[in-house]
């Protein structure tokens, strides 16, 4: 497919399928559909977003067993990741639901961690960081919950930043669901304005705390 001209019904079908049928035998049999309803409009909206928003890479369909408490040996929701650097950009998921849309960043690095609490807590890239924040909140993104109960050691417990030193990552996400726009061309325009939405949180992180 050249031109991305929106994601069919079928697509999300074909999830609420896989649910029921997580196996090797119906991945198989309905493998045509998904590389038809699911993987190339995704391949046609990578290539229509990668000028603004970064080179795009699509996750395996394939989940990782070795790591997998339960359940089947296909992930049911297909991802895809735009960025210019490792962990943080945008992020779009496709399930039985409908579509997310999200960007931020993920990281483990310890480094990058420690760049990320400097920023936070330094008055200037901190007040910015709360009124990105703010914002998102206010237009309908939920922030990612924190991953600490309190301020990290080595920060006062009463910091005005402590809700966001709390946050080992930080990103926002919407859950847009299955609206009108979504199964004709009118997805790449309505996706990339909510990737602008969420291009001051992927710059911040990228300006104070890059990989």
């Amino acid at each position: 497919m050249d031109t991305f001209t929106g994601f069919p019904a079928a697509a999300f079908e074909f999830y609420a399928a896989l649910e029921e049928n997580n196996n090797r035998e119906w991945w198989l049999a309905h493998k045509a559909q998904y590389d038809a309803d699911v993987l190339a409009p995704l391949d046609s909206l990578r290539r229509g977003l990668e000028p603004r928003f970064g080179p795009g890479r699509i996750f395996r369909p394939n989940r990782d067993m070795r790591f997998a408490a339960a359940g089947g040996p296909y992930k049911t929701a297909q991802g895809m990741f735009l960025s210019h650097y490792e962990d943080v950009g945008y992020y779009l998921h496709l399930d039985a639901d409908g579509l997310s849309v999200g960007g931020g960043y993920r990281s483990s690095a310890p480094a990058q961690l420690g760049r990320f609490r400097a920023a936070v807590d330094a008055p200037s890239s901190g007040a910015a960081l709360v009124e990105i924040a703010r914002q998102l909140e206010a237009d309908g993104y939920a922030l990612s919950p924190p991953d600490l109960k309190s301020a990290p050691r080595g920060f006062p417990k009463d910091h005005p930043r402590a809700e966001l030193l709390r946050h080992k990552t930080l990103s926002a996400s919407m859950a847009l669901g299955r609206p009108g726009w979504l199964n004709d061309r009118r997805a790449e325009k309505q996706l990339s304005e909510h990737w602008e939405h969420l291009r001051p949180l992927v710059e911040w992180v990228i300006r104070h705390a890059a990989p």
